[in-house]
């Protein structure tokens, strides 16, 4: 019985290494190690190559190295019938809050206009140098809930959206078909959803429609949830004041993308929460002992939902 990690765009020694540190009696392989296949009950993988995964008939277990699962799904030819589990860690909701935190508090304290009035040797004290805000986080799961709470701390006004009804004492958190009564209420839109095909190309022009004008918008999800066409014309007809973007419809950006020069757009590498390796892998033992043993799996994924 033995774990194979797939992951051809990371580091496949660290996660191999890892493991290894934690427990030496797992059998641990590299996708480019030699191996019996027959042996491998368990896979590890991020970007995994399409098919690949039939090539293993004793797997029992699938594993995304991260929290989103659409790059496992995105594989037309996966196998049926197999639990598929997610990370889930107080470290990628840390990272991941600090990173929507600090989106807001740039637009709220008007940071990009200060800037600009430095390069310009603007001093500008009349000003309000905060804009009021009302912020929304689309797609309430554990992430988006953290940041939430967290915002709502900093005594933000944050309400919430989620497909399906979530009770909070502090927030109020919208569901079903009530997205538009809760996009109605925002000037700030954080997305946090995961990528299904419900979601695809869901922050487009009709839904901007229904936001107030203007209202910022921050996406931390996946490229392919915005439509990055609808972004800049959302800016420029003043319905959007602008964008902080960690992911893209392509990536690496293509260097003829609009996004790497319009002033009015932020943008990381998708970098806003990254997992830490050596503070996962515990979990991910866990739950390969789970299997082995026939104990309940932790972090499963909803194989119809595909989050």
């Amino acid at each position: 019985m033995s774990i194979l990690i797939i992951a051809p765009n990371r580091d496949e020694n660290i996660w191999k290494k890892s493991f290894i540190d934690y427990d030496p009696n797992i059998k641990v392989f590299k996708s480019r190690d030699t191996f019996d296949d027959e042996s491998i009950d368990c896979v590890v993988v991020w970007n995994h190559p399409q098919g690949v995964l039939k090539k293993y008939k004793n797997l029992k277990l699938i594993y995304s190295m991260g929290a989103g699962v659409d790059h496992v799904f995105n594989d037309s030819e996966l196998p049926e019938d197999i639990p598929i589990c997610k990370i889930v860690d107080d470290r990628l909701s840390f990272s991941m809050s600090n990173y929507i935190i600090m989106a807001i508090l740039n637009y709220h304290r008007r940071f990009y206009k200060y800037q600009s009035d430095k390069k310009n040797k603007v001093w500008d004290q009349e000003s309000n140098p905060e804009i009021n805000l009302k912020i929304g986080i689309l797609g309430f799961g554990i992430l988006g809930k953290d940041a939430a709470e967290k915002l709502k701390k900093l005594n933000f006004d944050v309400i919430g959206y989620s497909l399906n009804k979530k009770e909070e004492k502090e927030i109020d958190v919208y569901f079903g078909n009530k997205i538009d009564i809760f996009l109605s209420k925002i000037n700030v839109l954080v997305c946090t959803v995961p990528y299904t095909k419900s979601t695809h190309s869901l922050l487009n022009k009709d839904l901007f429609n229904k936001l107030k004008t203007p209202t910022y918008l921050i996406n931390v999800s996946r490229g392919k949830v915005h439509v990055e066409k609808d972004i800049l014309d959302g800016i420029e007809s003043g319905k959007l004041t602008g964008a902080f973007l960690d992911v893209f419809e392509k990536e690496p950006l293509p260097k003829d993308s609009f996004i790497w020069e319009h002033d009015k757009i932020q943008f990381t590498p998708h970098i806003a929460s990254i997992t830490n390796v050596k503070a996962v892998i515990p979990q991910v033992v866990k739950n390969y002992k789970n299997l082995l043993s026939g104990n309940k799996l932790i972090n499963l994924v909803n194989r119809d939902k595909k989050y």
